[in-house]
């Protein structure tokens, strides 16, 4: 059992901009390199946009995480599929298992390339997540899943922009045999 629990634990627990509410993510320093010039105005705002989104991502995750939420409403106004379901998934197969996240998440991105030619529009975002303080624990006693233990280590986004407008998280992935 927690094999399968740790298959998707990050994903499921990782997750805030805008949300009014205080996020349980700890930015150690949301650092975005400059803007070319070339870029200017728009390339700026999608800088701006990814990484809201991607601290909401963040926050917001952790948030159903640690609620057992799968269909937390919020999800979806930072996230996008395929992502959006193997969060969704992650926190599902946790809550079937009688497991929740708590703890904090320390993240530190940075943009690492900014497409707004594409379609859609596209910004990737680096981070070095350290997860070390974040937990996967039994909701009943709060006892840690055995092997579940969490490292510090490289995540990498991509943040889309819709045709809404908004930008949104839809693909990830962990590196934890990266540390950072």
């Amino acid at each position: 059992m927690s094999a399968y629990l740790m298959v998707g634990a990050l994903w499921g627990a990782v997750a805030g901009c805008g949300t009014g509410r205080e996020a349980p993510v700890e930015a150690v320093g949301v650092i975005d390199q400059p803007a070319p010039t070339s870029g200017g105005v728009a390339e700026r705002n999608a800088r701006k946009a990814a990484l809201a989104a991607y601290s909401g991502y963040l926050a917001v995750t952790q948030e159903a995480s640690g609620d057992s939420d799968p269909h937390h409403p919020e999800l979806t106004t930072y996230l996008a599929d395929p992502l959006l379901t193997r969060v969704r998934f992650t926190i599902r197969t946790a809550k079937e298992h009688g497991a929740i996240r708590i703890g904090t998440l320390r993240s530190d991105p940075v943009v690492t390339a900014v497409d707004l030619a594409g379609v859609p529009a596209t910004v990737e975002i680096q981070d070095c997540l350290d997860a070390t303080d974040w937990r996967l624990v039994y909701a009943e006693d709060e006892r840690v899943v055995p092997g579940s233990e969490s490292t510090r280590h490289l995540a990498t986004v991509t943040a889309a922009r819709y045709p809404d407008g908004r930008w949104l998280i839809n693909t990830g992935a962990s590196h934890e045999d990266q540390p950072c």
